[in-house]
């Protein structure tokens, strides 16, 4: 019998100290709602631009020599694709990305620029996973899904062990909800495990929203057939891992879902009240909060995970041209 190892609360601290340890720390920003200070995790400003840093800098760091010389094969539209690319650059690694042809211009070429060799694949008739499995196993290099992988959802939640760090130093109430943008599930189950007293709200595109009805029935519910088209990139996953829907249904975690409408008004406040660049899938969690479909309450985290946006689509979502 093969025992998988599984993500705990104790991984996700020895991920944050390694993070701490190379990388400095995004900003929490506080910006009052309603009148209500609330609490938002900037991993748009991470060095390559989105949260996928940490899981990326976790798992590789896990490598012992061997594997290292083989190199690592992942698949990403771009912001694991940077992470995993960034992390094999700092370690000496070849990596290998299979990416979406689709994938916004933006971060492929960031990909690229950190020596990363991509392989494109149809995202509509080709599966990402068979691709590099097959790369994987030819070449002899460890696999580094997105999502699904322990180290991975560790590594992200990180980023909630730092940010707790951040609200003792500014002297904040802790935290009692969190929304969390929601692909494959990484960061909200890394969150859920680094703040084991907080709700976890996971917040996804409309019609892309199924780890909410997964959670909602208490079972994995892939993505329909013909999901509408989204501006968030990052969070087109079809269906979520049985890990990262394990962590979030043994924690009660719900979800939501936003418009694209919403998620534009969102990438525009933060703009304007952070001064920040959002990109469309880093700002559901925000689009839930603007929109008035959370409490606004004390203890609300609110995390921003990508700031990679393709500057002619960004320029037309902040000219107000919907």
């Amino acid at each position: 019998m093969t025992i998988v190892r599984q993500p705990t609360r104790a991984g996700v601290r020895d991920a944050a100290a390694k993070v701490a340890a190379i990388l400095p720390q995004p900003p929490l920003f506080v910006q009052e709602i309603r009148g209500v200070p609330v609490c938002f995790k900037a991993e748009c400003l991470q060095p390559i631009g989105a949260f996928k840093i940490r899981g990326a800098w976790h798992r590789l760091t896990a490598l012992d020599g061997v594997l290292r010389e083989r190199g690592v094969v992942a698949f990403s539209s771009g912001n694991h694709a940077q992470g995993v690319a960034w992390a094999a650059k700092k370690l000496g690694m070849p990596a290998v990305i299979v990416m979406p042809a689709d994938a916004p211009k933006v971060k492929r070429d960031a990909t690229l620029a950190m020596g990363a060799e991509v392989v494109s694949y149809d995202r509509m008739t080709e599966s990402r996973e068979k691709i590099a499995a097959h790369l994987a196993h030819a070449r002899g290099a460890t696999l580094v899904p997105s999502f699904d992988d322990p180290w991975i959802i560790e590594g992200q939640g990180s980023a909630g062990i730092e940010a707790m760090s951040q609200i003792v130093e500014a002297r904040l109430p802790d935290f009692e909800n969190v929304l969390v943008p929601c692909g494959g599930g990484g960061l909200a189950a890394g969150m859920a495990l680094a703040l084991p007293d907080a709700e976890i709200i996971v917040v996804e595109p409309e019609g892309w929203d199924d780890m909410t009805r997964s959670l909602e029935a208490g079972w994995i519910e892939p993505v329909g057939d013909n999901p509408p088209p989204t501006a968030c990139d990052a969070l087109q996953t079809t269906r979520v891992s049985p890990l990262t829907f394990d962590v979030l249904s043994r924690r009660g975690a719900t979800g939501l879902a936003v418009s694209e409408a919403e998620i534009r008004n969102a990438q525009r406040w933060a703009a304007a009240k952070l001064r920040v660049v959002v990109e469309p899938g880093g700002a559901v969690a925000l689009a839930a909060l603007l929109a008035g479909k959370v409490d606004v309450k004390p203890g609300l985290l609110v995390v921003l995970s990508g700031g990679n946006a393709d500057p002619d689509a960004y320029a037309q979502v902040l000219s107000g041209r919907d």
